[in-house]
């Protein structure tokens, strides 16, 4: 069974978390809340969402991939050496990279957007272009093992692509 992350961390987006956690394990894929070593984590409403894994204890080789939900959590995320090089690392042995709305300032500090095609929330475009990126406004954008996505209006295709690169793997 595939084993795929998902980063926590306080204020994140509830549905970009849930949505995707949800869904791929609909699909038979196991998911796993991985947190900044904090044990609970409150989405901006406040609904809690339980680390399964700290980021210490996050081994990338365990990992068919990882998502990256947004709200304000990646803010909060990208500080974490670990969760940057966890990120990078799955990057770089062409796992699936999944990022939707802010999560984009989490690849901007894992070094994995220069030379790639991108899409984020509109706010955090002009970093995601500094960072290297050609970015698109697109529902989602798909650049290799790369998968980018604007806000929750884009979930559906953001976890078609998730779906269709995992089980091309």
């Amino acid at each position: 069974m595939k084993k795929v992350a998902v980063l926590v961390e306080d204020n994140y987006q509830v549905l970009e978390v849930w949505y995707p956690y949800l869904r791929l394990r609909e699909e038979g894929i196991q998911t796993v809340l991985v947190g900044t070593g904090k044990k609970a984590y409150k989405s901006k409403e406040g609904y809690p969402a339980e680390e399964e894994i700290p980021i210490k204890q996050a081994n990338s080789d365990d990992f068919a991939g990882v998502v990256i939900p947004g709200g304000y959590a990646p803010d909060i995320l990208r500080r974490y050496p670990e969760v940057n090089n966890f990120v990078k690392e799955i990057f770089e042995q062409g796992k699936v990279v999944a990022a939707i709305c802010h999560a984009g300032w989490v690849l901007v500090s894992a070094g994995v957007l220069k030379g790639r095609e991108a899409t984020s929330f509109s706010a955090i475009k002009d970093d995601i272009i500094n960072a290297g990126a050609k970015f698109l406004d697109k529902e989602v954008v798909v650049d290799g093992n790369l998968i980018t996505s604007r806000n929750p209006y884009d979930l559906p295709a953001f976890c078609r692509e998730i779906l269709t690169s995992l089980k091309s793997k």
